[in-house]
């Protein structure tokens, strides 16, 4: 089991150059659970998840783990507490699996140190975990989308931290695929109690698989809390502009949004129920 930790902004602020994109968000993200961060496009969900892995600095606010500013944290120490699987990541021509997944242990290095079998488990049992220990002396672009995919989550778990973000990590898989990786994250935080934190385009995805959700607007925080508690019609409409009826998933039991167009929308007295919590969601 990983350790937990606390991780939270409080006000932050964050952008490119002059400009605002996250506004004076605070976040309390449940250790060892699945938060899930949700928004249309542009509304700060990447911006905010670089800022908390500090790839992108804050304007203003803070960063904290266990109540410490992440500006305070070595370098090493906070890659040994904290990974990130940014979106699109690029692997070096012709380099295999194996020794991809072996950069994750970059973090755990000492200068002159030798490779050491703590190392050769680290990364065996990332290959494991992630189903591709078979493709281990494979080359990395010979490989399907959803292949890589699991890859590049293997490397972030040989980092072995405590706490995982991923931004978008279903992003152009089909939908087995995205089931199959969202499954994977699913299992490494119920085994290790792993804390994860992904950005999500899917809505329906992010109720499913997420403890907690986080719906974002315009850089600002709409609504916080259990998908069940946040996920409304009327937070479907203010987050995404979009009329919707919300039900609950015959699968998951989880809300589903049924989105409302202008065609091919059946008369109101032939849809579903909706689900009973269609107000206004909380604002945290």
């Amino acid at each position: 089991m990983t350790a937990l930790h606390s991780l939270r902004t409080e006000n932050l602020v964050s952008g490119y150059g002059r400009t605002t994109i996250v506004d004076g968000i605070d976040l309390d993200i449940p250790s060892g659970s699945i938060s899930v961060i949700v928004g249309a496009n542009a509304c700060g969900k990447s911006t905010l998840l670089k800022t908390i892995a500090r790839l992108l600095p804050a304007q203003s606010g803070a960063v904290l783990i266990d109540g410490k500013g992440i500006g305070q944290i070595p370098t090493k120490e906070l890659a040994r507490t904290l990974g990130l699987l940014p979106q699109q990541p690029v692997a070096p021509e012709g380099i295999v699996v194996a020794d991809l997944v072996g950069r994750g242990r970059h973090p755990h290095q000492k200068l002159f140190r030798a490779w050491t079998a703590e190392d050769d488990r680290a990364v065996t049992d990332a290959l494991s975990v992630t189903g591709v220990l078979d493709l281990a002396d494979r080359a990395v672009d010979e490989l399907s989308g959803g292949q890589r995919q699991r890859v590049w989550i293997a490397m972030a778990l040989a980092q072995e931290t405590d706490i995982l973000l991923l931004d978008e990590p279903t992003t152009f898989l089909d939908v087995s695929h995205q089931i199959e990786v969202l499954d994977l994250l699913a299992d490494l935080n119920a085994s290790r109690g792993t804390t994860i934190v992904m950005v999500l385009h899917d809505i329906n995805l992010a109720a499913r698989y997420a403890d907690h959700l986080f719906a974002l607007k315009g850089g600002r925080l709409v609504a916080s809390g259990p998908p069940a508690d946040v996920v409304t019609s009327e937070l479907v409409r203010q987050v995404f502009d979009l009329d919707s009826l919300v039900i609950a998933d015959p699968v998951s039991g989880t809300p589903l949004v049924l989105p409302r167009g202008r065609h091919r929308v059946l008369p109101p007295a032939t849809t579903p129920e909706p689900l009973e919590n269609t107000g206004e969601p909380d604002e945290r």
